[in-house]
C-alpha cells in the first residue's frame, strides 16, 4: 500500500515513538512519503534514513498514487492534511500525537492495530463537506475552502456589525466579536468553544453561530448546507480578519463574502472499532462521574 505521510516537527517527540511509527509503518509493508521538515526531524532523532524520491516538500503538491493519507500529530496536522491534498479524492487517517484529537482519532495506544487494519483495507471511507469560500479577501487564499469552519474576526477594540443572509433573505446583523460558518465536522471546533451544538458528521448542515454577541439574545442557527451564506462586515478599524480553518486573511470595511459547499468533498478513513459518539463521549469525559466518593 502506497501511503502519504505529513507531520509537523514537535519538540515533544522522542526517538522512540517515532521509531515505533516507522517500525508499524514498515511491518505492515507501507511503501511511505514524507514530507521534509517532519523527515528532518526523523532523521535527527532516530539515524533513519530517507531516499531523496521518498520526500516531498509540502509547498508543493503531494504527488499521485497513494491510497491513504497518514496524519501524524492533532487536529491542526489533519487542517494541513486537508489543504496539501488540495481536493485529491484520497482518504485520511488522523493519528493523534496531540492532546483532544477529534479529527486525529486513532489514538497512540491503537496506531500498531490500526496501521495493520489499514494496510489490510479493513476500513470504510466517508465524505465530509468542504466550505468554498469567495470574497473580498484584501489577498486572495490559494486554497479558498475550510473543512471546520470560516470565522469572521474583529481586530481591535471595537466591534463589528456582520450582516448575514441565507440565500439572499436576512438573518440578522450580529455586533460583536464576529460570526463563524461550520460544518459538522467543526462543530466539535471553534464552533464549541462559542456555545454551538455539537453535531454528528453525518448531517447535512451548516452551522451560524455568533462569537461574544452583544445582544445576549442571539443564538447558533442550524441552515441546510445546500443554502448559501453571505456576509456583509461593517468596523471602525481599519479591517477585519477572515480565517479558513488554521488560515487567516485580511479584510477591510465594507466587505462581503459568500460561502458554500464545496461540490467535491473530502475523505476521512473510518475504522470499524472507532465511532464519533465513543469519541465525544470519552473527549468530552462525558462517561466520567466527578461526584466525590462517600
Amino acid at each position: 500500500m502506497n501511503v502519504v505521510l505529513y507531520g509537523r516537527p514537535q519538540a515533544a517527540y522522542t526517538a522512540e515513538e517515532l521509531d515505533r511509527l516507522f517500525n508499524a509503518l514498515e511491518s505492515n509493508g507501507m511503501r511511505c512519503r514524507i514530507n521534509g521538515d517532519f523527515a528532518s526531524q526523523v532523521a535527527s532523532l532516530t539515524g533513519r534514513t530517507f531516499a531523496p524520491e521518498a520526500v516531498y516538500d509540502e509547498r508543493t503538491e503531494v504527488g499521485e498514487g497513494a491510497h491513504v493519507m497518514l496524519s501524524y500529530g492533532g487536529d491542526g496536522t489533519f487542517l494541513d492534511c486537508v489543504r496539501l491534498l488540495g481536493g485529491r479524492p484520497v482518504p485520511i487517517a488522523g493519528i493523534n500525537s496531540g492532546r483532544l484529537g477529534f479529527l486525529a482519532d486513532i489514538s497512540r495506544e491503537h496506531l500498531e492495530s490500526a496501521l495493520s487494519d489499514i494496510a489490510k483495507g479493513n476500513f470504510t471511507t466517508s465524505p465530509r463537506t468542504l466550505l468554498h469560500v469567495r470574497g473580498d479577501f484584501c489577498e486572495a487564499p490559494r486554497y479558498p475552502y475550510a473543512f471546520n469552519e470560516l470565522a469572521v474576526q474583529r481586530q481591535g477594540a471595537n466591534m463589528i456589525s456582520t450582516e448575514v443572509y441565507v440565500d439572499g433573505e436576512m438573518i440578522a446583523a450580529y455586533w460583536g466579536d464576529g460570526v463563524l460558518v461550520s460544518t459538522p465536522a467543526g462543530s466539535t471546533a471553534y464552533s464549541l468553544s462559542v456555545g454551538g451544538p455539537v453535531v454528528a458528521p453525518d448531517c447535512r448542515c451548516f452551522l451560524i453561530s455568533p462569537i461574544a454577541p452583544h445582544n445576549l439574545t442571539m443564538r447558533p442557527v442550524v441552515i441546510p448546507d445546500t443554502g448559501e451564506v453571505t456576509f456583509r462586515v461593517t468596523t471602525r478599524e481599519a479591517g477585519f480578519s477572515v480565517s479558513l480553518d488554521n488560515r487567516s486573511y485580511a479584510a477591510c470595511n465594507g466587505a462581503a463574502f459568500r460561502v458554500s459547499k464545496s461540490p467535491d468533498p473530502i475523505f476521512l478513513v473510518r475504522l470499524q472499532n472507532i465511532s464519533f459518539y465513543d469519541t465525544l463521549r470519552k473527549k468530552m469525559m462525558w462517561g466520567i462521574d466527578s461526584r466525590p466518593v462517600r
